[in-house]
């Protein structure tokens, strides 16, 4: 059953050594989500699933002990997704799931076994919430940590151009993961959120499907798009 969650941006931005000179712009950020992992880590789970967009070949289940690494962004800096050897050699963690290693190995995360698991952008609703359910199902206390991105669309700078409907799209976002509201969340526009490149659709829908019946209160930490991008904060418990 899930007894708690926690939604965090998948920017490689998070990472200092990554941003360099522009790592300030992002502290605030940085701190909210060490005060939702902090969540995650008091309601004392069995399991941690970490959920992220991946393309192709980051579909699927990443072990603990899975590598990634931000060396395609120009920085030598690998990381683990928790302790140990994954079993899947050769096989890296996808970009947000390698953020999501960085936040938990900055935090100290010792506090219950991880699996990542890396999710389509094109999975459908209907799955998404399938997979929430089995996540859910999986131990008698799990907690999740969702990795994503809200619009991509909200400045003329922003990676997909200025939107007008970026900022009512990610208003209605921040608001549903802000007070987990399942059946909003359940309902999103994939299309809409597709065409804003929102990428993490997906993983909100499958933390959707797994709080169904867990009766949790939501709570916003952070809500900004410093780079024309929708970045939320959020916990679940």
């Amino acid at each position: 059953m899930l007894v708690a969650a926690a939604v965090c941006p998948c920017p490689p931005l998070l990472v200092p050594a990554v941003a360099a000179g522009a790592a300030p712009e992002l502290d605030v950020a940085r701190a909210a989500c060490t005060d939702a992992l902090g969540v995650l880590a008091a309601a004392r789970p069995d399991l941690l699933v970490v959920l992220g967009p991946a393309e192709q070949s980051g579909r699927g289940t990443h072990p603990q002990g899975t590598r990634g690494s931000f060396r395609g962004f120009g920085v030598d800096l690998d990381v683990r997704l928790g302790t140990g050897e994954g079993t899947a050699p050769g096989r890296e963690l996808p970009p947000s799931l390698t953020v999501a290693a960085w936040l938990l190995e900055r935090t100290g995360w010792s506090d219950a076994p991880i699996e990542g698991l890396g999710v389509g952008e094109p999975l459908a609703a209907e799955r998404c919430i399938e997979v929430g359910r089995e996540i859910a199902a999986r131990a008698e206390r799990v907690a999740l940590l969702a990795m994503g991105d809200a619009s991509a669309c909200r400045t003329l700078k922003a990676p997909g151009y200025l939107d007008e409907r970026a900022a009512p799209f990610d208003a209605e976002v921040a608001r549903a993961l802000g007070t987990a509201d399942v059946p909003a969340l359940k309902a999103l526009d994939t299309e809409l959120a597709y065409e804003l490149k929102a990428s993490g659709r997906a993983p909100w829908q499958v933390l959707a499907g797994a709080a169904e019946d867990a009766d949790l209160a939501g709570a916003l930490l952070y809500e900004d798009a410093p780079y024309g991008v929708g970045y939320v904060v959020a916990t679940w418990s």
